[in-house]
């Protein structure tokens, strides 16, 4: 194998339970947390239902479970249904640096895994630690996305290496499974592009579950290419060479460093509607002249690229287009899985506030991307007067973050919302104690199951 593959190996090899702070510990406990309320908020989506249907298709032995039901699929196809359910509603963590993507992609994927060796808590913390590592640390490296490769890209490599750990591969086996991740699975950016599909928020869960089936591929001692990343044909003739420092394996763990969304928005809106928010309650609507937003390049790229963003016809890309985001924070003052009814995008009101905005990038919010991801909304009336916000920090940001009682409220809500509040502090209780816990990732399913068969 090549020594970039070898180097991935073996640090996933060398990651130890014992290694980590209680800090460390206690951030990817957070990151749990928050992706099981983010799992929850998307089941009743129409996507989600028609993904358990097909993971009801499928059974294994051994089999890992569907988050919230009874259903019993495969270890890949489970990966997929909770992948896609944990990013559906667009509520999870984000990580930004040179590239950008949800790293807690990877959580399905080892879930699924740690359920079928009966994994403890330590151990799936460790591995969720080490996908981190291994997912942000390759966005601090390299820009892929606007040389037109996405997320799963690193999100794939990320899983199979966290999956390996706890399957306990060898080191052949884990660079196997490095190979077997990468050579396959080159996503295209174009899932982000344009009108979104569907596909937009399967591309991560894709990732986990064929992560989920490289790992599971070499434990039976399949061998992949042996020069997955610096032979002809390899990721660096594809990227061009380039380097990729892996993180003290003395921490501090990227883990730690992750923004949790506070709003179901693209993390590159969040700035900029919390700051519309702020100006909701000093305005009458019907008055407003013109709406002009300013934050930085790339959430202009990703929010306002195209004609798809000022009418939006699907989830997928309302919660990506700035207008409708601002428009509908301005109009309701809030932002809510409800904001992204079908109905809702139609709404004459939030289509005619939609044409009274505009979208650029400011230099001084283009310089302080992506240290921060601000926003700047300002409010024309049409007496003249003007109402100015600005946020540099979103809440939810690295250094703007959820407090764990923040974190406990959003999860009560949307398990509420969901009808499942009693579940919340059996769920809580699990999730705060999670490195006590024995088979935990069975335990966590077995909590979160509704009380009669899901479709």
């Amino acid at each position: 194998m090549d020594a970039t593959t070898r180097r991935l190996a073996d640090f996933a090899i060398a990651a130890q339970f014992e290694s980590l702070s209680a800090e460390t510990v206690h951030q990817c406990k957070r990151r749990l947390l928050d992706t099981v309320a983010s799992a929850i908020a998307g089941y009743d989506d129409p996507v989600c239902r028609r993904v358990r249907k097909l993971a009801r298709r499928q059974t294994g032995k051994p089999a890992a479970g569907v988050w919230g039901s009874h259903i019993r699929s495969t270890p890949e196809m489970a990966a997929f249904a909770n992948g896609v359910m944990l990013r559906f509603m667009d509520i999870s963590d984000t990580y930004v640096g040179k590239s950008r993507g949800h790293p807690s992609d990877v959580i399905s994927g080892i879930m699924a895994i740690a359920e079928t060796v009966r994994a403890d808590g330590k151990s799936i913390i460790t591995a969720v630690t080490l996908a981190y590592d291994l997912y942000c640390s390759f966005i601090d490296a390299i820009e892929i996305n606007k040389r037109g490769w996405d997320q799963p890209v690193y999100g794939v490599v990320a899983t199979a290496l966290g999956a390996g750990r706890l399957l306990a591969l060898s080191r052949e086996q884990m660079e196997n499974a490095v190979a077997l991740a990468l050579a396959p699975n080159m996503a295209l950016a174009q899932s982000r592009s344009g009108a979104l599909s569907n596909w937009k928020g399967c591309a991560g869960a894709n990732a986990a579950r064929n992560g989920v089936f490289a790992a599971l591929l070499a434990e039976e001692n399949f061998t992949g290419p042996t020069a997955v990343f610096e032979g002809i044909g390899g990721l660096w003739d594809v990227l061009g060479k380039f380097e990729w420092p892996l993180p003290d394996p003395r921490g501090p763990h990227m883990v730690e460093q992750t923004h949790i969304k506070c709003l179901p928005v693209c993390f590159h809106g969040q700035a900029a509607v919390l700051a519309a928010l702020e100006i909701h309650p000093h305005l009458r609507v019907d008055l407003i002249e013109d709406v002009q937003v300013e934050t930085y390049d790339t959430a202009v790229l990703m929010m306002a690229n195209d004609a798809s963003r000022w009418a939006p016809d699907t989830h997928e890309t309302a919660d990506h287009s700035m207008p409708y985001v601002i428009a509908t924070a301005l109009l309701d003052g809030e932002v809510t899985a409800a904001s992204f009814a079908q109905t809702r995008l139609t709404d004459r009101a939030v289509v005619a506030l939609m044409q009274k905005i505009t979208v650029s990038a400011a230099p001084d919010l283009c310089a302080l991307y992506p240290e921060s991801a601000p926003g700047r909304v300002r409010v024309r009336m049409r007496s003249g007067e003007a109402q100015m916000r600005e946020v540099r920090y979103p809440k939810g940001h690295a250094k703007n973050p959820l407090t764990d009682t923040d974190l406990e409220n959003k999860f009560r809500r949307i398990l509420g919302e969901a009808g499942r509040a009693a579940q919340c502090d059996a769920a809580l209780d699990m999730l705060w104690k999670f490195e006590q816990a024995e088979d935990a990732a069975s335990a966590l399913v077995a909590l979160l199951r509704a009380d009669e068969p899901a479709a």
